[in-house]
């Protein structure tokens, strides 16, 4: 199962060990990749002083910004070929004396600043490839050779970015189960889906051609139950045929609907009578083995990677047949876009389980992902998501958090031991600059304008205490993810009409925590005095700082490349180095431009 490419490097390195050296003394050393990641937080654009923007960034970068509009400027950061970077850079690096000096330019203004080109330079070379090819499978049988599209009956409920991401997914699992069971004693018997959802990827895989026999881990009950009801529509499942008592049915019906006219409802549990939920009554029932593969659905919480108990609650007729005798299964963990700690869960099952032969998971919302080596931070007010964790665990260092490996764990360093990436930094790696039109800059750079401007109002009128200071050159970050003194103020996604006009955002942004029931009162009576002229007067004073605003996130959003990279290289360090493991590679496995989350983390145990 050896690849040649474990992990999908830049030309520029010779080898992974090569690149691994050069990202850690990258993101150790570099003061400006800190600050843009995770030392950089829009609460405080409009409330540091001195001013945010000309104190992270250099003169020369300021200058040269206010030339071009942020288009072109992500259009250099991201899409500019590298070549005409490079030529720029030795241009823009020969003195104005000595040799004959060529005047460079970019786009008909002066050339970018050389320490500009020098950093784009930098991101560039350490951000893992993340370019899709057309996926060539490996050693296939003939039927998984021809599979195509997904058949319309499969694909029911899926919107096309889903249906790209399934039908590689499940082209690219089918391939390498085949390649395992054909250069190994492993004989994958079963696919373990971590997160299953609505189970579009495992009803995929038990589809023909692939016959895959799928086990679908799931922690919501609601989940289960729609996925069966799809299983029927998928011909993999048909619908019990229940032999009825016509006149006692009747009369059964008769008296819900007597309940539902009293009570108003069918299933109120003060009726006469309560309808049964609808996994009760319409059972779902495989189709015979061999016609496809099999579903058994588990719910589950997974909180590590000891699969004991789903092992334990396998039904019989998923066991493999040897011989006559019946042998224990041998699975491979999958995931489409495990949320946080779900991807490392399923990898420390490759080493936690015997019957676990192989892992294969694309992970996604980093900014869940918890930390290691602690303290833990949080994601910046404004982005918050109902998805924190437990108020209980938020002095702990979690093991099962980021960095894995411990080769980043006992990284030395300027600032001590071990690679840290704070909240901001880890939510930034959720970005997908390169997928960015100029409608959605304009939309979100808006939005992050509001939201910054309002936190200047409510300093101002003592809703919320000065920002700390933070020695960014000692640190580079914020040890809470923002620099704010007291509580934060969570405000979340509003109303689209709320997005209409900065007037219009700080009404409904006050309604809303006006409903706290432990702030509201406060922020109501300091704010009862703010009137539309003075938010119109707010918006009209700062108008100019949006764009550099839009500069600041977007230069985030472009060095956090590079904190996705060194996520994912951790996971893959992890595996390489586990005892268990044979093997262990990243690949690129969607386009990027309908599915940026897009690089797998493969492991495949020693074999038996």
């Amino acid at each position: 199962m050896q690849v040649s490419h474990p992990l999908p490097l830049s030309s520029r390195f010779a080898d992974p060990e090569d690149y691994v050296k050069s990202l850690l003394s990258f993101i150790t050393t570099s003061e400006r990749f800190q600050k843009l990641c995770g030392g950089v937080h829009i609460l405080d654009f409009l409330t540091k002083e001195p001013d945010l923007y000309s104190a992270v960034l250099p003169r020369e970068w300021v200058h040269w910004f206010q030339l071009h509009d942020v288009t072109s400027i992500l259009d250099l950061l991201m899409r500019e070929d590298l070549k005409v970077i490079d030529s720029l850079r030795v241009l823009s690096d020969i003195p104005s004396s000595g040799q004959r000096r060529v005047d460079a330019t970019w786009r008909g203004a002066p050339c970018p600043p050389s320490t500009l080109l020098e950093y784009i330079q930098m991101i560039r070379k350490h951000a893992l490839n993340q370019d899709f090819k057309i996926y060539k499978q490996r050693a296939c049988t003939n039927a998984e050779s021809e599979s195509g599209p997904l058949p319309r009956h499969v694909a029911v409920g899926m919107k096309p970015k889903k249906i790209h991401e399934v039908e590689n997914f499940v082209k690219y699992i089918g391939s390498l189960v085949s390649d395992i069971d054909g250069s190994s004693s492993h004989n994958i018997t079963h696919v373990v889906d971590f997160g299953s959802g609505q189970n579009y990827l495992g009803r995929a895989l038990a589809s023909p051609p692939h016959n895959q026999h799928i086990i679908a881990l799931e922690s919501k009950q609601h989940n289960i139950t729609g996925a069966k009801i799809m299983d029927i529509t998928a011909k993999l499942a048909e619908k019990e045929k229940i032999m009825r008592n016509k006149k006692q049915f009747r009369k059964d019906s008769r008296v819900i609907d007597i309940a539902q006219s009293l009570n108003g409802n069918m299933y109120s549990e003060d009726g006469p009578c309560s309808a049964r939920p609808l996994d009760q009554f319409s059972t779902l029932t495989p189709k015979a083995h061999g016609e496809n593969g099999i579903i058994q659905y588990m719910e589950t919480r997974i909180k590590n990677g000891d699969l004991s108990d789903v092992l334990d609650r396998v039904e019989p007729g998923f066991l493999s047949q040897t011989n006559g005798a019946t042998s224990g299964p041998r699975l491979m963990v999958i995931s489409l876009h495990s949320c946080g700690n779900l991807l490392h869960h399923g990898l420390r099952s490759l080493t936690l389980n015997r019957s676990v032969k192989a892992v294969a998971m694309v992970g996604c919302c980093y900014n869940l992902v918890t930390e290691r080596l602690g303290p833990p931070t949080y994601k910046i007010p404004s982005l918050r998501s109902s998805n924190l964790r437990l108020s209980e665990t938020s002095a702990a260092c979690d093991p099962h958090g980021f960095p894995m490996s411990e080769r980043l764990a006992k990284h030395k360093h300027q600032h001590g031991e071990g690679i840290r990436l704070n909240i901001t930094a880890r939510m930034m790696a959720c970005q997908a600059p390169q997928n960015w039109t100029a409608t959605d800059c304009e939309s979100f750079f808006t939005r992050h304008f509001y939201r910054a401007l309002l936190q200047r109002i409510f300093l101002d009128r003592g809703v919320v205490g000065s920002p700390l200071d933070t020695d960014f050159e000692s640190t580079g970050r914020s040890p809470r993810g923002w620099t704010g003194a007291g509580p934060a103020l969570t405000i979340g996604s509003l109303r689209k009409a709320c997005y209409t006009s900065f007037r219009a955002y700080v009404r409904g942004a006050i309604s809303k925590l006006a409903e706290d029931p432990v702030r509201g009162s406060e922020v109501i009576e300091r704010l009862h005095s703010l009137t539309d002229e003075d938010i119109v007067r707010y918006e009209e004073q700062y108008k100019e700082k949006k764009k550099e605003l839009s500069v600041i996130w977007s230069l985030m959003a472009f060095s956090a490349s590079v904190v996705e990279s060194t996520i994912v290289v951790d996971r893959w360090l992890w595996l390489k180095e586990q005892d268990e493991v044979k093997d262990a590679w990243v690949e690129a496995v969607f386009d990027y431009k309908q599915s940026p989350r897009n690089l797998v983390v493969v492991g495949i145990k020693k074999w038996d």
